[in-house]
Parts: structure tokens; sequence; C-alpha cells
């Protein structure tokens, strides 16, 4: 068999995080022979008010995986917490080659993210698992609505081993998101008609591991056969556990 061109991984973010905050998990990935792309979602460009929510980085998501697709690149989509809600609202019905040459969105891999049916938005999960009164504890909302984590080395770094200079270097890198995405629901579920994978993080205070299963069973409900992986880690595997994402991608890749 002729050797296959590697898949593209599109890197759909979370909230706070920029193309910075996944440099680490950019280059591991690509030293494993990967192409690798890291877009900055519109809800992330500071604006006070915001200007960007999530039916913005939806469509934006769409278009640039629409034109990758469109140059015969397959594409996977790797989701981190808020970006499972992006890419499950922008990419369905991508899984499928629409001309001769051009490519699709051959894998879903959702670290840590939100995997949900139509009609949910984040906030949705928190209050089916009772958490609504933990909200003001957790996060930091202004008058503009725009938000940030109370304590970000504590809840979504967690526990580490790694130097605390680099866990302050990549905390910096986070800006200030717009906290509305948290309570938009998305209107399409992509996972229904594409290959897909989850990466559980098992020590993870901002989406617990009882979410991550949750989405997960709601996959499968679905009719969806979903592969599980499992980090020792917080909410933030591609910084503080960066080998074993890439091992899980390895796996899921092939």
């Amino acid at each position: 068999m002729a050797n296959l061109k590697p898949p593209t991984i599109v890197i759909v973010s979370g909230g706070w995080h920029v193309p910075e905050s996944y440099s680490k998990l950019v280059d591991a990935l690509k030293s494993a022979g990967y192409n690798v792309l890291a877009p900055r979602l519109p809800s992330m460009n500071e604006s006070r008010p915001p200007t960007a929510n999530l039916e913005t980085d939806t469509s934006f998501v769409r278009s640039f995986v629409q034109d990758l697709i469109t140059t015969g690149h397959n594409i996977v989509a790797l989701m981190h917490s808020y970006g499972g809600q992006v890419g499950t609202n922008a990419l369905n019905g991508l899984g499928e080659s629409e001309t001769p040459g051009s490519g699709r969105v051959s894998q879903l891999i959702y670290m840590t993210a939100f995997a949900q049916n139509e009609g949910w938005s984040m906030i949705d999960k928190v209050e089916e698992f009772g958490h609504g009164d933990l909200m003001p504890l957790a996060f930091d909302f202004a008058d503009d609505k725009t938000v940030v984590s109370r304590d970000p080395k504590l809840l979504l770094v967690g526990g580490t081993t790694l130097p605390e200079a680099e866990v302050d270097a990549y905390i910096n890198t986070f800006v200030r998101w717009n906290g509305q995405c948290m309570y938009d629901k998305i209107s399409e579920a992509a996972w229904k008609g594409i290959p897909t994978s989850y990466i559980y993080t098992t020590q993870d205070m901002t989406v617990p591991l009882d979410y991550q299963k949750s989405m997960v069973e709601i996959m499968r409900k679905g009719g969806r056969e979903v592969r599980t992986f499992e980090v020792e880690s917080g909410h933030c595997p591609n910084f503080s556990a960066t080998s074993s994402v890439v091992d899980a991608v390895k796996e899921i890749l092939g």
C-alpha cells in the first residue's frame, strides 16, 4: 500500500486560549510527523465589549476547515474544552469528500471537550450536574460579560511537576474571553457523522471527569462508536501531559 499523506490536525481552542497556548503541543505533534494548525478563535479577540460569540467562532472554524478541504487536506479536529462546542457546531456534514481531489474531516478528537447534542449549551451541562452555584467561584465575569478563570493555576492547569516558571508562562498566554459563549447553544452535532475519539482528563477541575463521561455516553446512545483514552492531568493536557496526548493521537490515527 502506498504511504498516505499525514492528516492535517486543526486545533480548535478552549476558552482563554490563543495559538501560543498550544505551542508545546503543536511542536510535539509536528515532531511526530503531523501537519498542525491552531487558528485563533474570534471570541478570543480581547474586544470589550465582546464582538464575537459561538456563532462567530462556528462560522470561522467551518470556513477555515472548508478552505483546507478544497485543497485536498484530510482534517483531524483536535478540540479542547470550549473548542468541542465550536467544532461540534461547525463541522457537521464535512465528513465526506464532496468532489474528486477534495479532502474531508476524517476524525474528531475531543480533549476534555464539550461533545453534546443539538440545543445544549455548556452551562446546560453544568446545571445538569447541579453545579450552577459554583460558577461564581470558578469564573470572574465582568459587567461586559468577558470572563477569566479565578484561579487558572489550580482550576485549569491543576497538579503538575512542571517548573513554576513554565506554568506561569503558559498562563500568561491566556486572554479574556466572551463568557456569553458558555450560554450559547449549539444547533448541529458533527459527531453524528464523523468518526470520534475522546481523551479523558482524570484530574480535571473545570470539566470534571463525570461531565466528560456523560458526553461520551450521549454520543454512544446516539449511535456513535467512541474510542476513549485517559490522561492523568488537569484541564490542560496540551500543556501538562503533552506526550500522553501525542501518544493518544498516534493511536487514534494509526
